[in-house]
């Protein structure tokens, strides 16, 4: 692995290194190899770039390199350069949740400095031949921060109130609510209506796709 970068602009520098290069070239100066499809390899891609690089924080709760302060996310688009899914964010907390802020949530956190790295995403494009894009650096307007915090805080508020199993994929407008598991047999714990601790599948934050594509469009254009 790369070493961690010392800077921002160390970190840009790196991720500009590897745009334009195809993720076998990648793959093959990290001595990993391409998996045939991202069906049972999700992570792969981030790894791929993890690698390259130089982050340090793996699946930890902190940003991917905590000395910046900045979060890696990639983010397949497509020909058009529009985002082919939405982005995952982090882990959303169901218990011991009374008295979290959106100023001291993970979400925030994560979102506070991103730096995102479009990749190719079409399917039918083999894996090998998918190409890195070019970096961008970003932290949120305060425009995006308010749509963030206000879907955040409804999303928290159903969490705490113990309406987590009513949620679906269509509340919130640039956040969303989802499970996040490999298989529905993966439980944790929760609030219940009846403020009993209930079992139910984890649940992750991610990022609509008109967010991230409203995000690429006037970063890029």
């Amino acid at each position: 692995m790369k070493p961690e970068p010392q800077s921002e602009s160390e970190l840009l520098e790196r991720a500009w290194s590897v745009a334009g290069l195809s993720f076998a070239e990648l793959a093959q100066e990290a001595e990993m190899t391409v998996p045939p499809d991202l069906r049972r390899d999700k992570g792969w891609v981030g790894q791929l770039l993890e690698w390259h690089l130089g982050a340090t924080a793996g699946s930890k709760p902190q940003q991917d390199f905590e000395k910046l302060g900045i979060e890696l996310k990639t983010i397949p688009i497509s020909y058009t350069g529009k985002p082919l899914e939405t982005t995952f964010v982090c882990v959303a907390p169901l218990v011991g949740i009374h008295g979290l802020s959106w100023e001291n949530s993970h979400v925030r956190n994560k979102l506070s400095r991103v730096l995102w790295v479009p990749v190719e995403g079409e399917r039918e494009i083999p894996l090998a031949e998918r190409r890195v894009g070019s970096p961008l650096i970003w932290s949120p307007t305060q425009e995006e921060e308010l749509q963030l915090k206000t879907d955040w805080e409804e999303l928290m508020d159903l969490i705490v109130t113990g309406h987590v199993e009513q949620i679906t994929a269509r509340h919130g407008e640039v956040l969303q609510l989802r499970p996040k598991a490999a298989n529905g047999r993966a439980l944790t714990e929760a609030y219940g209506a009846s403020g009993r601790i209930i079992k139910t599948r984890p649940r992750g934050f991610y990022l609509r796709t008109q967010f991230t594509a409203a995000l690429l469009e006037r970063n890029y254009a």
